[in-house]
């Protein structure tokens, strides 16, 4: 699967008070669309791991996305 970031993207994704969060500009949100069309063609069990590491904002929490059926 090939991730295509928009230039400029901003992600960010917060677990605090049980809730999940997920916080982008514009550029992000794109992003995270083209992640979301990607994965839907892919087989089920196909799935992406963004963490603050590789993608998302420092202090973020992981958020793996997986395709299922």
């Amino acid at each position: 699967m090939r991730i295509r970031w928009e230039d400029g993207f901003q992600i960010d994704c917060d677990t605090s008070e049980g809730q999940i969060i997920i916080s982008a500009n514009r550029e992000g949100l794109v992003s995270l669309a083209n992640i979301l069309a990607d994965l839907a063609d892919q087989a089920p069990g196909s799935h992406v791991h963004l963490d603050e590491h590789n993608s998302l904002e420092d202090g973020s929490c992981e958020l793996i996305v997986q395709k299922i059926n």
